[in-house]
């Protein structure tokens, strides 16, 4: 994961301890979504750095109807946010609002949260449109102290936005999943290596990288990786990059004419 600057660091910490005892409060008075979407507001400036009058939206319009915030940067909408009341448990029809909102938009991020709970998702514009879970956090568990608890919130503030972080951190997140893991030892680099390895633990068995593919995807990986969209998704990636490097590797052709020797004349 990313390191968090020294300033963003110190704003962050001095953000946690503000808003945990806020949030605390609120949720043993039970408020309501409004005023919970206020408390958010507040959080999105004081702790992760957004300008709250000109880079948060309130009640973001989306055909006929509303989402509770929106980010935009440099005028341009970079994700949406739906808010719950703090008292209210997250479940998944709630983000199923918010990612119809953002494929809509075509935002690849939304965010649903409570103010303790804070959810990221990343919309994956397939058919049909369906969304993966990539950061989960509890704001009230969060070590004002700790280097990496502060990581995690750093993911969405705005210096992390605009360096990538988070699309970084998904794709690392997408890289250890088991379903690009699962592809991965199916590859004939690997699986040349697990049979290199085979026959020197058994010299003297004959084993084919056709028997040991056909045994890891039986018996070793479990069904479910194999098969969905995500293994799909991840059996396309693998080979796009393995093609991407064999290009890169090839050599090119010169374009220098050939020249041929003259036989030397006898004498």
């Amino acid at each position: 994961m990313a390191t968090v600057p020294k300033k963003v660091a110190d704003r962050l910490a001095a953000g946690l301890k503000k808003f945990q005892p806020i949030l605390a409060s609120a949720k043993a008075r039970d408020v309501g979504e409004s005023d919970t979407v206020t408390i958010i507001k507040d959080m999105l400036s004081e702790i992760f750095g957004y300008d709250k009058y000109s880079e948060v939206t309130s009640e973001f319009a989306i055909r006929g109807t509303y989402c509770d915030l929106a980010i935009k940067l440099d005028g341009v909408l970079q994700t949406l946010i739906e808010v719950k009341a703090i008292g209210l448990d997250l479940k998944d029809s709630h983000v199923k609002q918010a990612v119809d909102y953002a494929a809509n938009q075509g935002v690849d991020w939304v965010l649903l949260t409570n103010g303790m709970t804070w959810r990221v998702y990343h919309i994956v514009f397939a058919k049909p449109i369906d969304h993966e879970l990539v950061i989960d956090m509890d704001f009230g568990a969060l070590n004002a102290r700790s280097a990496e608890d502060l990581e995690l919130p750093y993911l969405w503030c705005k210096e992390g936005w605009q360096r990538s972080v988070l699309g970084d951190f998904h794709t690392q997140k997408q890289a250890l999943s088991r379903f690009f893991l699962g592809s991965m030892l199916l590859t004939q680099p690997v699986l040349d290596v697990i049979r290199r390895e085979l026959r020197r633990v058994s010299p003297d068995v004959k084993i084919e990288t056709d028997q040991i593919r056909a045994v890891l995807a039986a018996e070793v990986i479990k069904r479910d990786v194999m098969e969905g969209e995500k293994a799909d998704e991840a059996r396309k990636k693998i080979t796009k990059a393995a093609s991407n490097a064999l290009r890169t590797t090839s050599p090119k052709p010169s374009n220098s004419p050939d020249i041929t020797v003259p036989p030397t004349p006898a004498e």
